[in-house]
């Protein structure tokens, strides 16, 4: 295929704007539920600090636990290079493994997000649709704004015909910006 073809694809692919478009629905989906969640952590503070002060306690006696094994894993490393080389090669197969795992929870999460996007975008465009099809009033300041538009927009589409098409004179005003001569 070549590589113009491709180019034309994934340009014209709307998947990457339907995920885009799911992920701000989910994100605002999420902030409206912050209010309620930022009320019920005030309401909780007074007992979370009490709670966090005895978690400080216990942490401090976990990380001097956390320290004595540290000694003792430190003092019971290996001292073999090839026992060492294998322990890193089996840790980076892990890391690869991970890797690929990550990679496909990713492309669910893109596709899953693309699919919201493409039903909140098909519901705008239906919401669109439908406040086309609806004749405005005859005092309705809506339906002179959407017939202004479409001539504006019927103006934008005659005035992108090819350059061939267009008379030599059109070009002109662009690059004219004075005609008054220049003073030395």
């Amino acid at each position: 295929m070549p590589i113009s073809d491709e180019f034309k694809k994934t340009l014209t692919d709307p998947t990457p704007l339907y995920a885009l478009a799911g992920a701000g629905d989910l994100a605002y989906e999420k902030l409206r539920e912050v209010p309620a969640q930022l009320e019920a952590l005030a309401a909780d503070r007074k007992g979370t600090q009490e709670k966090a002060a005895a978690a400080l306690q216990d942490a401090g006696a976990a990380l001097a636990d956390a320290q004595a094994k540290v000694t003792e894993a430190v003092a019971a490393l290996p001292t073999d290079v090839k026992e060492l080389q294998a322990k890193a090669q089996e840790f980076a197969m892990q890391q690869v493994g991970r890797a690929l795992e990550f990679a496909v929870k990713a492309k669910e999460v893109y596709d899953e997000l693309a699919v919201r996007g493409r039903t909140v975008v098909d519901a705008a465009n239906a919401e669109a649709a439908a406040s086309k099809d609806a004749e405005p009033a005859a005092g309705d300041e809506t339906g002179a704004e959407a017939v202004v538009e479409e001539v504006v927009l019927e103006e934008v589409v005659v005035d992108e015909e090819p350059a061939a098409s267009k008379p030599a004179a059109k070009k002109a005003p662009r690059a004219r910006k004075s005609s008054a001569p220049k003073a030395e």
